[in-house]
């Protein structure tokens, strides 16, 4: 007897809007992190990362110039939790509560059980791991709760730790698209990398927990 999908959930319709969306209360812990939906709590944190041109450098956005740009954002992001429509997730130091960096599943193709991920950190925490073992805990709960079969990763090719991350996670650079984005006056390219369910089980194989990857990117 074959083994049934993992379910996914669909994406709400009006006449069930009012019922809370199980994203809504998704807590994913890790040894130093939690992930949780964002909230109208973090608009200084989204706001320290959207405003950075630091981080925001290879991002698809200018440097934000103010709140009111996350407030937006985080109204968007809530709307989209509580529809099941794309899944924008925070992390949390554990130890002090602090919002560190953002990472979430968008795109979401319920019929190719296929998403994209997207993620970025203040700049105060980079190098220490935070997002390998935030990604990890994300793809985890991806591939074996949501069932899902791919997952996808764009990323400017000069984006040099972005790259190594998704390597280290498995990922596999598929392409090269040609001026994909334009940001202000600039046109960027983008390198294209996917990661199958049975590529995921590979990497977790030969990594039996987020401390054992190898490398400091992230």
């Amino acid at each position: 007897m074959a083994v049934p999908a993992p379910q996914l959930f669909e994406r709400m319709d009006p006449i069930t809007e009012n019922i809370q969306h199980p994203w809504l209360n998704l807590r994913l812990e890790t040894e130093r992190l939690i992930l949780r939906p964002v909230q109208t709590g973090d608009t200084a944190a989204v706001f320290a990362m959207g405003s950075d041109p630091a981080v925001t450098r290879y991002g698809s956005e200018l440097p934000w110039t103010d709140t009111a740009q996350a407030d937006a954002r985080i109204v968007r992001s809530i709307h989209a939790v509580t529809c099941g429509e794309y899944l924008p997730l925070v992390m949390e130091r554990r130890e002090d509560g602090a919002v560190i960096g953002e990472c979430g599943l968008y795109q979401w193709s319920l019929q190719n059980r296929r998403a994209e991920l997207g993620y970025r950190m203040n700049r105060a925490f980079w190098g220490k791991a935070y997002m390998r073992e935030a990604l990890t805990a994300l793809l985890d709960w991806a591939f074996t709760h949501e069932g899902l079969h791919r997952i996808e990763a764009d990323t400017d090719p000069g984006n040099a730790r972005s790259i190594q991350l998704l390597n280290m996670l498995g990922f596999t650079q598929e392409g090269l698209l040609r001026e994909r984005w334009i940001v202000g006056d600039q046109i960027f390219d983008t390198a294209m990398f996917g990661l199958l369910a049975r590529d995921w089980t590979e990497t977790r194989r030969n990594h039996a927990s987020a401390k054992s990857l190898p490398g400091e990117a992230g």
